[in-house]
């Protein structure tokens, strides 16, 4: 008898990604089942195209830090959200689904305080996502499909896009942070950590904040 081998027998090296072609919805579900949870590999799928990476240790450490940032600048400027993490965003009407780096709700937190199961066919998409190092054009029209108002890619350079007109437009500032010039502050603390490490590059973050951002009242 011939026995089938299961998603989570194949090994993702670190910095790499594998790629399966014609699967369709029912198979990504179960393959999703197979790889479980508590897994360090992000999935895209999109139009039957599934790709599963593996990220690098530095990519973790630097999205981590980005997230940081996202949320010193959202809690000083007296902005509510709910943070989603890495969580599984799945359409299938739109035949897509992703699990970001880092997500937040801002605009629509409120909706989302609580939800503990995710349904796209009625929740909205995060309103910002961020994503670090992206090689995989699999997830950048992943977000389209799922129509994420705003995405930041970050690598080397942190880069803001909109989404307008069923398109990503590349932006200066990003409309959640008005005039703050976070394409070019957030990069200086990350490089900041490198020489400094995690905790100094935070603590001056958070001095920078002080000096620079209007406290929330």
């Amino acid at each position: 008898m011939t026995t089938l081998l299961r998603i989570s027998q194949i090994e993702t090296l670190e910095g790499q990604s594998t790629i399966l072609h014609d699967i369709d919805w029912q198979q990504f579900e179960s393959i999703l089942n197979d790889l479980g949870e508590k897994r360090r590999t992000r999935i895209a799928y999109l139009d039957g195209v599934l790709e599963i990476v593996m990220p690098l240790p530095e990519h973790e450490k630097i999205k981590v830090l980005i997230s940081y940032f996202v949320q010193v600048l959202l809690d000083e400027l007296g902005i509510d959200f709910e943070g989603y993490g890495s969580t599984t965003f799945k359409a299938k009407a739109k035949r897509a689904g992703l699990e970001p780096d880092e997500c937040f709700y801002i605009q629509n937190n409120v909706a989302m305080r609580g939800i503990r199961k995710l349904d796209m066919a009625i929740d909205p998409p995060p309103d910002l996502a961020i994503e670090v190092d992206v090689t995989s054009k699999t997830k950048f029209a992943v977000y389209l499909a799922l129509g994420v108002p705003e995405l930041w890619l970050y690598d080397q350079t942190l880069k803001i896009y909109i989404l307008a007109n069923g398109e990503y437009l590349e932006s200066e500032l990003s409309p959640t942070f008005g005039n703050i010039p976070v394409r070019d502050i957030i990069p200086q603390f990350l490089e900041l950590s490198l020489n400094e490490g995690r905790s100094a590059a935070m603590r001056n973050f958070r001095a920078w904040m002080k000096i620079n951002i209007n406290p929330k009242t």
